[in-house]
């Protein structure tokens, strides 16, 4: 019985998002640093303008036939709309947006990258597409997920949390820790009646998983793994920080992580005891009585 896992940490993380353009933007360059400067206020508008003109960022502008085709199927379950799928489809051309940074805070090449197509698709009336979920970003939805002036953010904004029913419960497995280098969180056989507390109990450890993990990058300079402990605690203050919200409540209950196997990046979650009936303990202890899983 360890104690820690240790995780390795990437040299660098990279963000994609593209643009459908109805026509060929002229100068993508020009038409990016023009509407970031125009739409994002200060300090991000500092930090995109910075990356823009440098090499950790790069526009891609070809034909859409050039790139592989978007999955409108996926882009349709994760609530595109059917004005944005048309408009995917009719797209002559992509501006494809890609960021590179290394890990920890902040999360630059998420940023500049995200504020650089919403920029450029506001410009056109165009969609984005986060291509690593991959979904549609309305306007506003974009916009109100990148860090406010003192770099805070939202993590709900950045993640989503899939779940598909089995023959034995519902599988959670969060999408949006790699984003941050970080594996991502599965859940196995959640009962039916746990799916939304069960969500907001992962939502709030993915929280707590970040914020160790970006402690452990900001203790100096970037090493080669991080351990984070095996058994972690989650409480409701993270539930809500994972909302951006503030919960003056500090109650917490244990969860034990453990590693996939290695084709399968995610860190397994179930309760610190395992006992049978572990999950719903879990979800009563921290949320309280069922009737109250609202």
């Amino acid at each position: 019985m360890g104690e820690d896992l240790t995780l390795p940490v990437p040299e660098t993380l990279n963000a994609t998002y593209a643009v459908a353009c109805a026509a060929p933007i002229a100068d993508p360059g020009e038409l990016a640093r023009d509407h970031v400067a125009r739409r994002v206020g200060p300090p991000l508008r500092d930090l995109v303008l910075g990356m823009l003109d440098s090499p950790m960022v790069t526009l891609d502008q070809r034909p859409a036939a050039g790139f592989p085709p978007l999955p409108a199927g996926l882009l349709a379950a994760y609530r595109a709309t059917s004005g944005d799928l048309a408009s995917i489809e009719a797209a002559s051309h992509l501006l494809v947006v890609r960021a590179a940074y290394r890990p920890g805070w902040p999360p630059a090449h998420e940023w500049a990258a995200r504020a650089i197509a919403g920029a450029v698709g506001a410009a056109l009336s165009a969609p984005v597409i986060d291509v690593f979920t991959p979904q549609v970003l309305p306007l506003d939805r974009l916009e109100r997920s990148l860090p406010d002036p003192g770099g805070r953010i939202r993590l709900v904004d950045w993640m989503l949390l899939p779940h598909t029913s089995g023959p034995r419960g519902f599988w959670f497995t969060t999408q949006g820790l790699a984003r941050f280098g970080l594996p991502e969180l599965q859940t196995e056989n959640v009962p039916p009646s746990l799916v939304e507390p069960w969500g907001r109990l992962l939502n709030g450890l993915a929280r707590r998983v970040l914020d160790l993990w970006l402690d452990a990058l900001r203790a100096g300079e970037q090493p080669v793994t991080v351990d984070l402990p095996e058994v972690v605690s989650v409480g409701l203050h993270d539930v809500a920080a994972a909302q951006g919200a503030d919960e003056p409540m500090r109650r917490e209950v244990p969860v034990r992580l453990s590693r996939g196997d290695a084709e399968t990046p995610v860190l397994a979650v179930r309760a610190a005891d395992d006992g049978p009936d572990g999950l719903e303990a879990l979800c009563a202890a921290l949320f309280g009585a069922p009737s109250a899983h609202r």
